[in-house]
């Protein structure tokens, strides 16, 4: 092939990334890219300035006309989407805003998820279409206040009081909490571990909000307290006891913010390197200065690896071969990476990169919440380190 021949170079696609995806491919990551930013990107800066979403439920019914929620499960409404397609929905919410991509992430591959693999026809058939619709917003409650990284140290417990249960315990940082119309909730039990499905409109459950938060904002967080709620027989999830159920459910959870992160290192990078195009100083663009081109090229060879990587990973998930050390492995990487490439792209933009004028300060803050939520920096190191030596350093 001659250099005549050769295709353009695209700065916002240095690899080619775009040759590895299929017209549905395509068709779905424009889908969510126009949706993002018809209905989030107009108003995100002043819903993160708020601390609130109006409307949240009306933006959940909306992902849901579109395929959005529990995407890449089948059935019972899904759109039963290929991992690559979840991914890239995931990649252009959290273009918009990581509260947004955590509203689709905690229904469909927390919530939904869970319904779906471990749960009992009856409780598919009732939950799984009218969340999949965005009717039912769904909430996943693990954490707790004093066992985050821990979960096998809950203190949620249901305890059988003739053929029912009854639920008492607090969760915490609990994402689409006071919105949602049902809960999966996991405790103790004289059992094992296992997971209940929770109306929320039942006696004893409620889901104040958490304030004061300075990250993830534009996105609901609740607190969840279980004051002896009683729930029938039915309500326990039947296909699983153990931490196996919820873990399972966070693998697939940390698998959406592989993609998801980078797609908020996306929209801090790309709004660094316009402002590189744009701003002069000393009479000439700063992207045109040596320091400013080496910001940029660090930011796009780490940008695209994590792509990169997310796709790999989703083609080893669609082979049914993705270990959960691989997906801690992207977890790990990319969130920093996307951190990394948010704080540089800050520099670039000086005192303009704290205004919310700007996305970058707002990915900034929201990535500090996504680098710690479903798996520290530190677990998913130690989870790398025992499988790199064989020695298990958790306890």
């Amino acid at each position: 092939m001659s250099a005549g021949t050769l295709p353009s170079f695209d700065p916002r696609d240095p690899l080619g990334l775009d040759d590895l995806l299929d017209p549905e491919d395509l068709a779905v990551r424009d889908t969510m890219r126009q949706w993002a930013a018809d209905r989030v990107l107009p108003h995100v800066a002043d819903w993160f300035e708020r601390g609130e979403v109006p409307g949240i439920r009306e933006l959940a019914r909306e992902l849901g006309s579109l395929g959005a929620l529990g995407m890449s499960l089948t059935g019972y409404g899904c759109a039963g989407a290929s991992p690559i397609q979840y991914g890239l929905a995931c990649l252009e919410l959290e273009a918009a805003d990581s509260g947004i991509r955590s509203l689709m992430s905690v229904q469909g591959s927390l919530s939904m998820y869970a319904i779906h693999r471990f749960g009992s026809e009856e409780q598919k058939q009732q939950w799984l279409p009218r969340m999949a619709s965005g009717e039912v917003i769904g909430c996943f409650g693990l954490t707790e206040p004093d066992h985050g990284s821990d979960p096998a140290g809950m203190r949620t417990y249901a305890k059988r009081d003739g053929s029912d249960w009854v639920l008492t315990g607090r969760k915490m940082w609990i994402t689409n909490g006071s919105v949602a119309g049902v809960a999966v909730v996991w405790a103790h039990t004289d059992e094992g571990i296992r997971g209940f499905v929770v109306p929320t409109d039942a006696p004893g459950f409620s889901a104040p909000d958490i304030k004061h938060k300075w990250s993830l904002r534009a996105s609901v967080t609740s607190e969840l307290v279980l004051d002896e709620v009683r729930l029938p027989a039915d309500a326990v999830l039947p296909e699983v006891t153990g931490l196996r159920g919820p873990l399972s459910c966070l693998g697939h959870a940390r698998y959406g913010i592989i993609w998801g992160s980078m797609g908020a290192a996306r929209s801090a990078f790309e709004s660094a390197l316009d402002y590189a195009r744009e701003r002069e100083q000393f009479g000439r663009p700063i992207g045109g200065f040596q320091l400013t081109q080496a910001k940029l090229a660090d930011m796009a060879l780490e940008l695209h690896k994590g792509i990169l990587l997310a796709h790999h990973l989703g083609r080893r998930m669609e082979a049914g071969r993705l270990r959960p050390e691989q997906v801690s492995f992207g977890k790990l990487n990319n969130v920093r990476e996307a951190i990394e490439i948010c704080r540089t792209s800050r520099t670039i933009l000086g005192a303009n990169g704290i205004s919310l004028e700007y996305p970058v300060m707002r990915h900034a803050t929201n990535l500090e919440s996504v680098l710690t939520y479903e798996g520290t920096v530190e677990m998913h190191q130690l989870v790398l380190g025992k499988a790199l030596t064989g020695i298990d350093a958790f306890r």
